[in-house]
């Protein structure tokens, strides 16, 4: 496939949804598919293409002859900053302002007398930007849909709907968020057990019937039934009861991850150096590592878009200085609510020697280090995968959305983790960080996250050289096949 002419590629719209954690994985698909043969245009917003320009260099995206950029409005009001977009408004206004942005951009790449590259033939799009069905319908092409959170997140954000046609939710009112009634277990999603309320994605923690989360989660949703196929970033063994159930109910399911691993098998050395980090990366970081013994550091990072009160910031600081851990902590500017994070100057006295801060850094590279031996995250489906595909067990402290779900499914069904209560307190801090770093609890965390690690492996492998666990493989190949199937027909 990859011997494809120009003239006759099929060519891919990659369109991810403007966050940091969505962007991640939809530029490793993008690189897949340009690996096997299509030719890609990746559409960011206008604010993400100015935030990848100054984090990464003024040519950072200048791509290659059949890998390009272009962008598209977003519908927000022009700003002149280095932090994330608030969720809510992103939600609401790319849903109405992106659709006529992105068919003249289809309709210019189309015009092949002066865009020079092949017509459009696929949309691949994030989950969350749905109205690319409406495209798609437009240009007569087939769309799929890339939910980037975890398959048990995907399928928690299906069953919305009936939780609010089971009266289970909005909340009657705000007591229902202390009372106990978030303990309710939920026995009745296919492929789901033991979950309770509070383990669904945090949406559901509304008292609001017109909640603009809550229902943007149901709206699309229910239009990824109108996608030619929903592809996950996620592999059968981890998620397997998951999968099935999903798989009975959308048209087509692939499941092409871990994209870390897969990503890591592409040679070309000019596709690699494509990157998407938002904020610039922190040198210093590996050679800190460097100098430290084998699984002795604690990796803390919140992600892209948590934020936390100073107090939480304090808690955090003082379990690490109490637990005297080695620790390699980011921190990113807009951590703490809009304000430069900062952290107490006793602390960074006293953990002078031990600890390192870094406003941001290459997160694969540093979890494959190792002198890593345990990540403290709030859980983003990203970092859990990068998590398992480098063997490293997991604090967990999640902030919102599915990241409270993959904290169950990491602590109770797959036993790689521990969770840190919301209301994050030092001591809690400390005690986790001994156990998991020194004792028993810790040990089998640890051969968890391993065995979980080969499986990753195993799944990726090339053929001619896997074991039986195949899958990622064989349904990434069965993604790429139906969509040059769709492109030749």
């Amino acid at each position: 496939m990859g011997s494809t002419t120009t003239a006759t590629r099929p060519h891919v719209v990659c369109v991810p949804a403007p966050l940091q954690g969505h962007i991640n994985p939809m530029l490793k698909l993008a690189k897949l598919l340009h690996h096997k043969g299509f030719h890609v245009t990746f559409v960011n917003t206008e604010y993400i293409h100015k935030r990848l320009l100054w984090s990464r260099g003024p040519s950072s995206l200048d791509g290659l002859p059949d890998f390009h950029f272009e962008t598209i409005t977003d519908g927000l009001p022009p700003v002149d900053a280095d932090v994330s977009q608030d969720i809510i408004a992103l939600a609401e206004s790319t849903t109405k302002a992106c659709l006529l942005p992105l068919c003249n951009l289809i309709s210019k790449l189309n015009d092949t007398s002066s865009s020079n590259v092949p017509p459009v033939t696929c949309i691949v799009a994030d989950g969350c930007m749905s109205f690319t069905l409406d495209a798609a319908d437009k240009f007569g092409i087939p769309c799929v849909l890339f939910w980037t959170p975890s398959a048990c997140g995907f399928l928690s954000y299906m069953h919305y709907r009936h939780l609010v046609e089971r009266g289970l939710i909005p909340l009657k009112d705000t007591s229902y968020l202390t009372n106990g009634y978030l303990e309710t277990t939920i026995d009745w999603i296919p492929g789901m057990k033991n979950i309770r309320l509070k383990d669904l994605p945090s949406f559901v923690r509304t008292t609001d019937e017109n909640d603009i989360m809550l229902n943007f989660k149901i709206r699309e949703t229910e239009r990824a039934l109108r996608a030619s196929a929903i592809i996950l970033n996620t592999f059968d063994p981890f998620e397997q009861k998951v999968l099935d159930a999903l798989s009975s109910m959308l048209p087509r399911v692939y499941t092409v991850g871990p994209l870390m691993l897969l990503a890591d098998q592409i040679k070309d050395d000019n596709l690699k150096s494509i990157g998407c980090n938002l904020w610039k990366e922190e040198s210093g970081c590996v050679e800190w590592l460097n100098s430290k013994e084998p699984n002795s550091v604690i990796y803390v990072n919140y992600g892209s878009i948590t934020t936390m009160t100073p107090h939480q910031v304090n808690e955090f600081a003082w379990g690490l200085a109490n637990s005297e851990k080695p620790f390699l902590w980011i921190i990113r500017s807009d951590l703490v609510g809009g304000n430069s994070a900062i952290v107490p100057s006793e602390f960074v006295t006293k953990t002078k020697d031990r600890g390192m801060l870094a406003s941001w850094c290459h997160q694969e590279q540093i979890l494959k280090h190792p002198s890593i031996g345990c990540f403290l995250t709030h859980s983003g489906w990203n970092s859990m995968l990068e998590s398992v595909c480098c063997g490293v067990p997991i604090i967990s402290w999640p902030f919102f959305a599915e990241q409270l779900t993959n904290c169950r499914y990491c602590c109770v069904e797959w036993g790689i983790g521990m969770e840190i209560d919301n209301n994050v307190q030092r001591d809690e801090v400390e005690k986790l960080v001994r156990e998991l770093m020194d004792g028993e609890k810790g040990k089998e965390l640890k051969k968890k996250a391993m065995e979980w690690k080969i499986k990753a492996e195993n799944a990726t492998k090339p053929r001619g050289a896997r074991s039986s666990d195949t899958s990622t493989l064989l349904s990434l190949e069965g993604f790429v096949s139906a969509m040059y199937y769709n492109y030749s027909h």
